[in-house]
Formats: C-alpha cells, sequence, structure tokens
C-alpha cells in the first residue's frame, strides 16, 4: 500500500462492533457525512475491532444496516469497498507490524514486559495515592541485549510509545482553538498489545494516514489523546489532519449520556416509532445550529447548510421532549400513505387487522394528531377496529334519556341511505340537533361515546367515515340495547 497525498475532503466514521449504534455515535457519523457531502468529499465507514474481547457477533451488520437506514450512505467501507480498503481493522494487522517496526527503529517504541499482575499492583498504589493511573516506564530504558534476552525467553511483551515527559504539546481544534497539554500528564500508550492486535491509537492513526482522512471529527473523550496521535504522526514523518473534537452529549442533569443510562442505541428509538428523518434532524442540532436557527431539516437541507464552524463547545442536552415533538411534527406533516406505511407493522404487532388500506389511512390520519410516535398509535386507532368498552362512569352517560333519543334518532336516520358523505352527515347533526333540541355536550358527548369509546376525540363526521355505516349503526343499537 502506497501513502496518497491528500488533496481533497475524506473524513472518516471509525466504530468498534460493541454493540447497537448509540445516538452519540450516530451524531458523531452525521457530522462526518454532512461534511463530506457539504465539500463534495468522501465519507468512508471503518471498523475498529482490534479489542478482540469486546467484539458482538452480528453487531457491524448492524452497524452498516442502521447507517443506512439512516439515509448515511457512505462511499467506502467493508461491505463497498474502497481503493484504500480493508476496511476492518483487524483485516490490516500486518499493516501495523510494519509501522510499529519503524517505530521501535527510531526510539520512539519500545518493547514493555511487565506482566499484568505488576501493572495491576502499579494501578492500585497509584488510585491509593489519587494519582492518575500511568505507566511507571520500568522498561522505557532496556538495553538492546536486555531485550534480546527477554525476547529469547519467550517473555509476553507489548509495544509501548515512548511520550517525551518534558515541555508541552501545543495543537489546534477547529472548535477548542488552541489547546495545550502538559506532556507529564501523557502515559506512554500501549501501541501494539501481547495479543498481536494494536490499540485504537496506532491502527487510527495508520490508517488515517493511509486512507488520506483530512479531518478527524470524533467525540472530544478523544481530545486527551491528541499528545499521542500527533507524535506518532511526526515520529512517522506523517502531514498531521485537521482535529475536530465534538461537544458532549448530556442527559438533562447534565451528566454524560452513556450507554449504560437509558435507552440510547438508535436501534431503540426506531422500534419505539422514531422516523428516521426525525431522529436525523434532532442529532444535527445536538451541538450544532444554523444561522437562521432553524429548527426543521431535511438531510439534503443539511448537507448544504452544515459547517463546521457552527458547532458548539459546550455539552448539548438530549431532551427527549423536543426529539418527541420533532417526531410528531414529522408524523403530522409526512405523506399520510407515508406514514400509513411505516405504522402498519406497529398495528399489526397489536393483532390489529389493518388489511383494509383506505381505512387504515383515513385511522392514520386521526390517530397521527395525537402521538408523537408511531408505537403511540395503535392504542388510539384500536378503537376504530373494535367495540369499545365501556366504564361504569360511561354507562351513566349511556343511559340517559337524551342517550336514548340521540341513539334512536341517528339508527333510524342512517338506515335511511347506503352512503354518507362528510357533508350529509354535517346536515344531519344541524337536523337532529333541531329536532332533539339538544346541544354542544348535551348531544355530542353520547353520540361520540357510543360510536368511539370516549367523550373527546374527532368529530362525528369524521368517526363515522371511517367506521362506515354498518359499523356505526352497530355502535349505535348496543348502546340503545344496553339501557
Amino acid at each position: 500500500m502506497t501513502d496518497i497525498v491528500k488533496q481533497e475532503v475524506r473524513v472518516r466514521f471509525a466504530p468498534s462492533p460493541t454493540g447497537y449504534l448509540h445516538v452519540g455515535g450516530l451524531r458523531t457519523a452525521l457530522f462526518n457525512y454532512l461534511f463530506a457531502r457539504k465539500e463534495g468529499g468522501k465519507f468512508i465507514l471503518r471498523i475498529e475491532d482490534t479489542d478482540q474481547k469486546r467484539y458482538i457477533q452480528g453487531a457491524l451488520d448492524n452497524l452498516m444496516a442502521s447507517l443506512k437506514n439512516m439515509g448515511l450512505d457512505y462511499d467506502e467501507g467493508p461491505d463497498v469497498g474502497g481503493p484504500y480498503g480493508p476496511y476492518i481493522q483487524s483485516e490490516r494487522i500486518e499493516i501495523y507490524r510494519k509501522y510499529t517496526e519503524k517505530l521501535l527503529e527510531s526510539k520512539t517504541a519500545y518493547y514493555c514486559f511487565c506482566s499484568e499482575e505488576r501493572l495491576e499492583n502499579l494501578r492500585e498504589t497509584q488510585r491509593k495515592l489519587k494519582k492518575p493511573p500511568m505507566y511507571d516506564g520500568k522498561c522505557r530504558d532496556l538495553t538492546e541485549s536486555e531485550v534480546k534476552e527477554k525476547l529469547a525467553a519467550g517473555i509476553p511483551f507489548v509495544i509501548r510509545l515512548r511520550f517525551p515527559k518534558e515541555g508541552r504539546t501545543i495543537f489546534d481544534d477547529v472548535i477548542r482553538r488552541k489547546v495545550a497539554v502538559d506532556n507529564s500528564v501523557v502515559d506512554d500508550q500501549v501501541l501494539l498489545k501481547s495479543d498481536g492486535f494494536p490499540t485504537y491509537h496506532l491502527a487510527n492513526v495508520i490508517d488515517d494516514h493511509l486512507m488520506g482522512i483530512s479531518h478527524v471529527i470524533r467525540g472530544e473523550e478523544w481530545l486527551s489523546s491528541v499528545p499521542k496521535h500527533i507524535f506518532l504522526y511526526r515520529a512517522l514523518d506523517w502531514k498531521i489532519p485537521v482535529f475536530v473534537h465534538l461537544p458532549l452529549l448530556l442527559n438533562p442533569d447534565r451528566s454524560k449520556l452513556s450507554k449504560r443510562q437509558g435507552d440510547v442505541a438508535v436501534e431503540t428509538y426506531i422500534e419505539k416509532g422514531y422516523l428516521p428523518e426525525a431522529l436525523i434532524n434532532f442529532i444535527a442540532l445536538l451541538g450544532w445550529h444554523s444561522a437562521d436557527d432553524r429548527e426543521l431539516y431535511t438531510l439534503p437541507e443539511l448537507e448544504q447548510t452544515f459547517s463546521l464552524d457552527r458547532i458548539n463547545k459546550a455539552g448539548a442536552v438530549f431532551d427527549i421532549d423536543k426529539l418527541n415533538w420533532m417526531n410528531g411534527w414529522y408524523i403530522r406533516n409526512f405523506d399520510t400513505g407515508t406514514i400509513a406505511d411505516r405504522a402498519r407493522p406497529f398495528f399489526e404487532t397489536h393483532g390489529i387487522d389493518v388489511s383494509d388500506s383506505a381505512k387504515f389511512e383515513k385511522v392514520i390520519a386521526v390517530t397521527r394528531d395525537y402521538t408523537s410516535n408511531l408505537e403511540e398509535m395503535p392504542p388510539r386507532g384500536r378503537v376504530f377496529y373494535e367495540t369499545p368498552q365501556f366504564s361504569e362512569e360511561d354507562n351513566v352517560l349511556i343511559n340517559e334519556e337524551n342517550s336514548k333519543a340521540i341513539y334512536s334518532y341517528w339508527i333510524h336516520e342512517l338506515k335511511k341511505q347506503s352512503e354518507w358523505s362528510k357533508e350529509d352527515l354535517t346536515k344531519l347533526i344541524e337536523d337532529s340537533m333541531k329536532v332533539l333540541s339538544l346541544k354542544g355536550k348535551k348531544f355530542f358527548f353520547p353520540l361520540r361515546l357510543a360510536l368511539f369509546g370516549n367523550t373527546h376525540g374527532p368529530d362525528i363526521p369524521t368517526i363515522i367515515d371511517i367506521l362506515g355505516r354498518d359499523e356505526s349503526i352497530k355502535r349505535l343499537e348496543n348502546c340503545l340495547k344496553s339501557i
């Protein structure tokens, strides 16, 4: 593989296949994707699976499916290929070993033969002294003969970075501007583990260079690792990419949004009936805002509008109430047929037969006005498919004298013709209120309760239009018989 000259914007999303795609991961992927599209560059998916102990079967397929479901199509990746593959790190082991040898030759890396038991004792001592856990450099100055002797004896080893302990590392970050870190607080990072696999720090620097990554856009938690990465770039005489470290995602209490706190998997939100379009729109506004402070964007609009200079430094609160509002807006404003298609599986899961597509779209047109996600629709729409069940309080209203007169009148009138338009029904309402000398709650509550199972809800013509004349008559007759 040959090094390439970075002439275009090339960004990557590099998740580990350790579970479902986290909403924080989606935000990182989205910002990379949007920047690439805005600048006419390339968006690359690279899988960082060098920590084999955390690998979960099926996670890779889920990651790729989640990105595509969200509309984030990558230009290069494990399943689409590209000129700088493989795009799975476990398939690039020989590449990492090659550059590790170069680091050893230049004395910017060294063999460490410390046992795990010694390292754990060292960490425990540092914890008791309330010091940050760092390697103490025991193997940092082993002579060549000592190293050869230990290698010949078959003693397990790792390769560590020989990071300078004096001075400061100063670097630029698009969001945080100038950042300075004292070298004394930077650990001699393990680069190559005892199993021969690289750590994130080594693999990501090598891959970012060889894949021509121009901008490293990732979470704030990696900010403290930048000095190690810069040291590696310089040790290998490579150009340093532009760094962009995104603000943390926070819970409403300002604590970090963690995989261990609540539902944070993208798949979970989709299963609950959140639309990909709404989720993308919501996630885009977590740490970024447009010049005109708009809140509603399609993905193509975001591709045209997004810019790195409008990303905030402060943490972004994951406000579920705002997500519910936004998802509800999309549900109400998308084409009814589209929402019906999206909602159909949710109704079927609830055992509701929605084979009558015309009726189902009418149900969706009504229920979507009262819901913030697709999962809330079946309970609200069930009444159009099943005979209402009444409480004792409902039965009191059904048994009132006015109710009996209303039901009798409407049964008689509805039977006069087989088809009723909404205009016909509106006229029937006006006529029946005059004939029965009733209006307001005294008229509408008993009628809506009999037809809809609730005194509040859609207007009467809409309810009857969905139920049909025969089902409407049947429900009115059932109430009349119970009096």
